[in-house]
């Protein structure tokens, strides 16, 4: 599990440090998980403790939105007076979401070759 953290550290500061050294106008974050998808390809698969420890992490992952919901509360006067971009935001991101989920489903299914079960 130690290993699994620390790798995903690391790609996360990689990415922050090419952003900070490029002056690239995207997250070091985004960039981290790029890099660690470029990593898993070449290796040719996910190490198992790496798998476990997503796992649980993404099982957990509502956890990680508590700051954010709170830090949303905290200012909920300006999202009363600002609604309809905060409304706006919200369909057309959760509309972007579901097509490339889509969109990269029916990518896999073609690439592995195997058809929903």
């Amino acid at each position: 599990m130690l290993y699994a953290i620390t790798t995903l550290f690391l790609c996360q500061l990689a990415g922050e440090l090419l952003v900070q050294w490029l002056g690239l106008p995207i997250p070091g974050p985004l960039i981290g998980m790029l890099l660690l998808f470029i990593v898993l390809l070449v290796r040719g698969g996910v190490p198992e403790a790496l798998n476990e420890t997503s796992g649980h992490l993404l099982r957990n992952l509502m956890l990680l939105f508590i700051p954010a919901v709170t830090g949303v509360m905290l200012h909920f006067e300006r999202v009363g007076r600002e609604w309809l971009p905060f409304l706006a935001a919200g369909i057309v991101g959760a509309a972007f979401t579901m097509a490339v989920t889509a969109l990269t489903l029916r990518w896999m299914i073609r690439i592995t070759g195997k058809d929903a079960e």
